[in-house]
């Protein structure tokens, strides 16, 4: 887990393909520890340093309530690997989380700039003041919608 993360970068749809929505959609989201904020910037050369949300490319941010860890015996919080089709429970509580972040009005401005990438910087904030390790995800995407 890490505090901050940013991406190779991402490309745009052209410029010349109108689209009605854009999305950054993060996959296989860990949220078996402390609840967080994840702030999203997107720039053709990242974000450095302390930036906030009034970053000239924060795009927005989404929350994870975390579970804080495992109280539970030995392999309570293990998620099975394999699992019944027709097994009609609810998912194990710890499975990886999906966030969708609406990013539309980011990518169009981005595109009037001329910028065909941009990369995708993400910071973690926590209530508390120590470092926010807290961040763990598989798979970044940007999708977008005619």
């Amino acid at each position: 887990m890490v505090e901050r993360f940013t991406s190779d970068p991402i490309e745009l749809p052209p410029a010349d393909r109108p689209f009605q929505r854009s999305d950054l959609l993060f996959y296989g989201l860990d949220h078996s520890g402390a609840s967080f904020e994840a702030r999203v910037f997107m720039d053709p050369r990242g974000v450095g340093g302390e930036a906030d949300s009034r970053h000239r490319a924060y795009v927005g941010s989404f929350f994870i309530l975390g579970h804080g860890g495992c109280f539970g015996d030995v392999g309570h919080c293990d998620i099975p690997t394999d699992r019944d089709p027709f097994d009609l429970r609810p998912a194990h509580q710890l499975e990886p989380a999906l966030r969708i972040l609406t990013v539309t009005d980011a990518v169009r401005n981005l595109l009037e700039r001329k910028v065909e990438a941009a990369k995708v910087t993400v910071t973690a904030h926590t209530a508390a003041r120590t470092p926010s390790d807290v961040l763990a995800f598989e798979r970044i995407r940007l999708a977008t919608y005619a």
